[in-house]
């Protein structure tokens, strides 16, 4: 018995990010929302920053330019949260801290 996989790769149409969810609306009508937590910096940011967004890839990814964020539909899709290491995330956080001119913790 043979069997065909059929590839299906949607983009993402539509962004929203909250306090406690990201949120995206694919090209094929689901709608994929996971916990804020599992991207840092973007739990971390400013909701001033997060609403700053712009497709790459045609739609296969989003990118945060004020928070250096990149998160891939197909991540979402698999449910991968950020593999960001402890480090890099502190080492993020004091920049993004500086660049913002505030005192209080991002």
């Amino acid at each position: 018995m043979t069997s065909s996989t059929i590839t299906i790769n949607p983009t993402a149409v539509d962004v929203k990010v909250t306090d406690e969810t990201l949120t995206v609306s694919l090209s094929d009508g689901r709608v994929v929302s996971v916990p804020i937590s599992w991207y840092p910096r973007l739990s971390h940011a400013l909701q001033v920053h997060r609403e700053i967004w712009e497709f790459n890839g045609a739609g296969h990814g989003v990118h945060w330019p004020e928070i250096d964020e990149d998160i891939s539909v197909e991540n979402l899709l698999f449910g991968q949260p950020s593999g960001e290491s402890s480090s890099s995330l502190t080492k993020w956080k004091e920049c993004y801290k500086q660049k913002n001119f505030h005192g209080d913790d991002a």
